[in-house]
């Protein structure tokens, strides 16, 4: 008994002492910011088109503010100055002004989804909270720029005194995804269990609803939002309500350096392109079993196509994705017809796209799609999923022409994929005029206009 006495006396000093040290801990990195802007990006070896945002936003903040030093705050333990610098160029053709600071964080499991069997957002979102305290302990920057949508992580650095800015790709969670919940449609973030009851489907509406409310919230505490799309500004402005503070700023896309690319390219065999990181959303499944049927479709007088999966593996379960894919090609008996290649270097990239007379691409709800743009502007017709960014943004017609295909199911994909196929040689060829001509409307220059323009009211204000 007097133990249990001693111990209620004893635990509100110990949260009073642990209140006062995170207090002071707060106080003493707001009086040491240092002049400088701090890129929360905890993966910089992704290789997608999030990780090209990152560096274009580091040289536009370079080339707008000289003054201001650029840091990453990276969970790659390898990384240095000089190797993400090169990186820049190597893998995206981006060259900074000059290699920025490198600071390294050791928590970042708590943001790996695999942390999480369950319950993934929410465990993910408070693990990036952990994460951020680690990130500003380390190195407080007057700018925190975040450019992973970990929108949990706002307030953490609003409390350091940090003026909060962000890029983002998509929403942690949107209105569609408490639909596809409501209506118990299985997919990769709706468990197959969950999906065929009624009693676990109407708990995770309930878990979406109250997530969705704690999001909103978090999200309105940034000081400047840049979204890549309408479909993102339209959900972030629904759940975040700051409309004053979101801008559209498309990411950039590399067209200038792909329109060089000739139009008129060898189609013995004819190459299908598909970049995108092996995630699960990515749905590269789905294009193998659409390949499959078209080639079980194709005329008998039609040279065989290949199918050209490019792409980056972030972890063990991506590479276990890719090994899944080799396999059921070899199962659909087209091992000769479908290639892989793996963290290829940007040249290569390149050299891939040139070759490629058509680009496929499968996500569901796809926030942008720089891959449907690099298609377009390379020259291939993009072959993409008829909703989101695709649908809205980007696979519109020009000049009253079409720029490409629209697809939702394996049926869909490869009516387009033999309708390209079939395509007379100059009808080909003036679908992939219009496409290019489409795709310069996402130029890369146009994204360093569009963010200088964005964060210099922000930046000029605090450094006079």
């Amino acid at each position: 008994m007097a133990s249990l006495h001693l111990f209620a006396l004893t635990l509100p000093t110990i949260i009073l002492a642990l209140i006062i040290r995170i207090v002071s801990v707060v106080f003493y990195h707001r009086r040491n910011r240092k002049n400088s802007v701090g890129f929360f990006h905890p993966y910089t070896n992704d290789g997608g088109g999030g990780e090209r945002v990152l560096w274009c936003a580091v040289k536009s903040v370079q080339e707008e503010s000289p003054d201001l030093e650029c840091v990453i705050y990276t969970g790659d333990h390898e990384a240095s100055p000089e190797s993400l610098a090169a990186r820049a160029i190597d893998r995206f053709g981006v060259k900074l002004v000059h290699a920025p600071k490198v600071v390294h964080l050791y928590k970042r499991k708590w943001v790996e989804e695999t942390t999480y069997p369950r319950f993934t957002m929410i465990g993910q979102s408070l693990g990036s909270v952990y994460l951020s305290w680690e990130a500003l302990c380390t190195f407080t920057p007057l700018y925190f720029f975040d450019t992973s949508g970990y929108a949990f992580t706002y307030p953490v650095a609003r409390i350091f005194g940090c003026k909060v800015i962000c890029y983002t790709h998509y929403p942690t969670i949107s209105l569609d995804m408490l639909s596809r919940v409501n209506a118990r449609s299985s997919m990769y973030n709706n468990d197959a269990l969950i999906a065929k009851s009624v009693f676990f489907s109407q708990c995770k509406v309930i878990y979406y609803k109250v997530f969705s409310w704690m999001y909103g919230i978090v999200g309105s505490h940034a000081h400047l939002v840049m979204v890549n799309s309408s479909w993102t500004q339209s959900h972030i402005q629904k759940l975040w309500r700051i409309p004053d503070r979101i801008t559209r700023v498309y990411p950039p896309c590399d067209t200038s350096g792909l329109q060089v690319l000739p139009l008129e390219r060898s189609t013995e065999p004819m190459k299908i392109i598909s970049v995108a990181q092996f995630r699960p959303e990515k749905a590269h499944p789905l294009q193998l079993e659409a390949f499959a049927v078209a080639i079980k479709n194709l005329d008998a007088d039609l040279p065989r196509p290949k199918l050209q999966f490019v792409g980056s593996c972030r972890n063990e379960a991506d590479e276990k994705r890719l090994q899944y894919l080799k396999d059921r090609a070899n199962e659909l008996k087209l091992d000769n017809d479908v290639e892989f290649h793996k963290n290829v270097t940007y040249s290569n990239l390149v050299s891939l796209l040139g070759g490629a007379t058509a680009g496929i691409h499968s996500m569901i709800d796809e926030h942008f799609g720089i891959c449907v743009v690099e298609y377009m502007a390379s020259g291939a017709i993009p072959i993409a999923h008829n909703s989101a960014g695709p649908k809205m943004d980007i696979v519109l017609s020009e000049d009253g022409k079409q720029t490409g295909f629209l697809a939702e199911n394996v049926q869909e994909y490869a009516d387009a994929i033999l309708s390209i196929i079939r395509m007379p040689v100059n009808e080909r060829l003036e679908m992939a005029a219009a496409a290019r001509k489409r795709a310069s409307l996402f130029s890369e220059q146009r994204f360093y206009q569009d963010m200088k323009a964005a964060v210099r009211p922000i930046m000029l204000n605090t450094s006079q």
